[in-house]
């Protein structure tokens, strides 16, 4: 049975696993030599990571590279999808397709449209909405449309450079939403106020997945 110390002992390894691999999802990357950047032999470790993530390591490997390249190929729009390919992992546009519409039942072309035709949609539909609730607040013969639309008064942009600085972190596996707040109660506030981290310390959420692409489990 195993202890609590080697249970966060594998949490750990496993984490810098998963952190290696989205790192070098460009790279050839095998059982072996993830085996060995966490110290197991390979057997264990395949059965580790099938135990820990709920799919063997080839199953997640392939889904988080379309899933990455998903993403990027709605995030990117001007970049070339077959930089996109190359950047995830595959050697070529033919194997990206493929391993593609395995996953989506679409081909990376057809994917990028449908998001671009969503985000055109939700974005018409928000304007839409944002000038009925307007209209509907102002008195009749009152309500104007903004003259100031200039782009360049609207979004001002600071680039900073920050000291590096060392972070803990804890990882959620799971849907977004209310199970994320409760991570955070239940979770992390009782870790922060263990290290006696105060109210006042920096804290960052970073999502790795898009709930619209990766299923929640």
């Amino acid at each position: 049975m195993a202890t609590h110390d080697s249970r966060s002992e594998y949490e750990s390894r496993m984490h810098r696993v998963l952190a290696h691999i989205d790192g070098h999802l460009d790279e050839q990357l095998d059982l072996a030599t993830l085996a060995q950047a966490a110290h197991f032999s390979s057997f264990h470790f395949h059965r580790l990571f099938s135990a820990w993530m709920g799919e063997t390591f080839g199953d997640y490997l392939r889904r988080r590279r379309v899933e990455v390249a998903a993403m990027r190929l709605a995030a990117q729009p001007r970049t070339r999808i077959l930089n996109i390919a190359l950047s995830v992992g595959f050697g070529s546009a033919e194997a990206f397709t493929r391993a593609f519409k395995n996953r989506f039942g679409c081909s990376p072309t057809a994917w990028r449209e449908q998001q671009y035709s969503l985000r055109s949609a939700n974005s018409n539909s928000g304007q839409a909405n944002s000038k009925h609730s307007q209209a509907e607040r102002a008195p009749f013969g009152e309500y104007e449309v903004p003259q100031n639309t200039n782009k360049e008064n609207i979004v001002k942009v600071s680039l900073i450079d920050r000291q590096p600085a060392t972070i803990a972190y804890l990882r959620h596996l799971g849907p977004y939403g209310e199970p994320i707040a409760r991570f955070w109660q239940e979770t992390y506030v009782p870790w922060a106020v263990m290290n006696k981290l105060g109210a006042y310390h920096s804290r960052y959420g970073i999502s790795h997945d898009d709930p619209s692409i990766t299923s929640p489990e």
